[in-house]
């Protein structure tokens, strides 16, 4: 059965770092775009950073720029995202996901979802 499963969320303080795994046993990941999506309570879901499928390209949301990194490794069949500095704001529940076409299109596939809770 094709699925994601996202791990490595829980509580941090402001300022602190987590990174989120995605394990993706069952996909050439070199054939997929790859997404991080969030959803905080009472909003609408959001996507955090993505990557093209060549690996070329990669887009992250303006709030999120410079403090959280995308990356995949393929061999691993695993997708992370490092989370640096954060803040109360990043509080959400998060999202891995798995596009054929790219960036910016319907993803395929996706977690089940993790949360990260940032606060003091």
């Amino acid at each position: 059965q094709l699925q994601l499963v996202e791990s490595g969320g829980g509580l941090v303080q402001p300022g602190g770092s987590l990174r989120l795994s995605c394990a993706a046993s069952e996909f050439n990941l070199n054939h997929y775009a790859i997404a991080w999506f969030r959803q905080a309570p009472g909003k609408e879901r959001e996507e955090v950073s993505c990557e093209s499928i060549s690996g070329r390209t990669a887009t992250a949301a303006d709030s999120v720029q410079g403090r959280f990194t995308l990356s995949r490794d393929s061999a691993n069949h695993t997708i992370y995202l490092q989370m640096n500095n954060l803040k109360p704001e990043d509080t959400a529940v998060y999202y891995c996901a798995l596009g054929n076409i790219g960036c910016g299109y319907v993803m395929a596939y996706w977690g089940k979802g993790v949360l990260v809770t940032v606060s003091s």
